[in-house]
């Protein structure tokens, strides 16, 4: 396989013998599985796998070190102004010990970051909890964390598994987008399911028939599709919504990521799907590339994740584009509160407001949806097709 980067930034032979270690477990488990594992399967191992995937090794991954930046990662100011409706929902609850719960923590900034502004706020979580698949990531959070002052470093736990009653605030920044797809395709008289095989060793694509009643559900309209066309489904971002439904007593969940409404996803000219690669700050399209070396997402269909909340009974209560959100948050305001002449907490600080709000940049890619069980924003239904 011929290497995707320019040769200053092509991973090392450390880097490479991880990578092929990760190759054989998913060569032995297409072997198991009759020759084929379906997208969903191969991204889960390449992104999960214990010791070996994307997420559960121990490459650095978020900041300036590491392959790709988040927003948390960018400013302070990103948690300060989530902190806003954070301890809003927090104040209202105060009589029922309310939580927050965060998913995938990544390196643990959003986390010390919020706990800080909602300590300033003067509201604060019962506890401060981290569900956090990667074993990596979670000893990268604790160590982190461990520099908050005592006060607000006892609130933090972290949870194996989804908890049966949330009474409070969930946090996902670019949880969704992390979630296992299937990818699945239209040719012209038939759906395939497109999977994972082996041609000498190597990975190649391969096409089954699409028999799986979930996937044949979550389908689009043809009539509008160009052949061949490929897409992308995620069951997991469905499954999640329906937890949520089930353990949220009161308060709200708030979603940070990228992607479209329904229409916009499965739009004709998105014929070869949204999937994305990013390894050392190079974005590509190729997710058979360097396995366990890079993250693999695909964008969040907000339409089919909002459409199971409502039906498993919670209310959208509110999505938008992450400029608006943020501005109506009062982050423009946040920013003024740093003088100008601190030029080594301003100018910083500046780049990264306007790379958070540009439409250039990530303020129109990324949305955010509120999830809850107060009531119901009609214009946010609109906007995802649901009304």
């Amino acid at each position: 396989m011929s290497p995707i980067l320019p040769h200053p930034l092509a991973p090392g032979p450390q880097a490479l013998a991880h990578s092929e270690r990760l190759r054989s477990e998913i060569n032995r488990q297409i072997r198991q599985s009759a020759g084929w594992l379906d997208f969903s399967r191969f991204m889960a191992l390449a992104l999960y796998a214990p010791g070996l995937g994307y997420y559960s090794a121990g490459s650095v991954k978020l900041g300036a070190g590491g392959y790709f930046v988040t927003a948390p990662e960018m400013t302070s100011l990103f948690a300060e102004t989530w902190a806003r409706p954070v301890s809003d929902n927090l104040a209202k609850l105060q009589g029922q010990r309310p939580v927050v719960l965060e998913l995938g923590a990544g390196s643990g900034r959003l986390a010390r970051d919020m706990l800080l502004a909602l300590a300033q706020r003067e509201v604060l979580p019962e506890h401060y909890l981290i569900l956090e698949v990667s074993a990596d990531l979670r000893a990268r959070q604790e160590a982190l964390l461990t520099t908050l002052p005592k006060n607000l470093r006892e609130r933090v736990a972290w949870c194996s598994s989804w908890p049966e009653s949330l009474t409070g605030v969930l946090l996902a920044n670019e949880v969704l987008d992390a979630l296992p797809v299937h990818r699945v395709g239209w040719r012209g008289d038939h759906w395939v399911e497109l999977g994972i095989a082996l041609d000498r060793e190597a990975w190649v694509w391969q096409e089954r028939p699409l028999n799986d009643m979930r996937l044949i559900r979550r389908l689009p309209p043809t009539d509008p599709l160009p052949v061949p066309y490929d897409t992308e489904i995620c069951l997991a971002a469905t499954d999640l919504m329906v937890n949520l439904a089930q353990s949220l007593r009161a308060g709200r969940a708030y979603f940070i990521d990228y992607g479209f409404p329904e229409r916009e996803y499965y739009h004709p000219q998105r014929h070869e799907g949204t999937l994305m690669c990013h390894i050392r700050h190079h974005a590509h399209d190729d997710p058979l590339h360097y396995p366990g070396l890079q993250d693999i997402t695909a964008h969040v269909d907000f339409t089919a994740v909002a459409r199971t909340a409502i039906q498993n009974g919670l209310c959208l209560e509110d999505y938008r584009t992450m400029a608006g959100w943020l501005i109506e948050q009062g982050m423009i305001e946040r920013l003024g509160d740093i003088p100008v002449t601190d030029e080594a907490r301003y100018l910083p600080a500046v780049s990264a407001v306007q790379k958070l709000l540009s439409p250039a940049e990530m303020g129109e890619m990324f949305k955010v949806l509120v999830l809850g069980r107060e009531q119901t924003s009609s214009s946010a239904l609109a906007m995802l097709g649901l009304s």
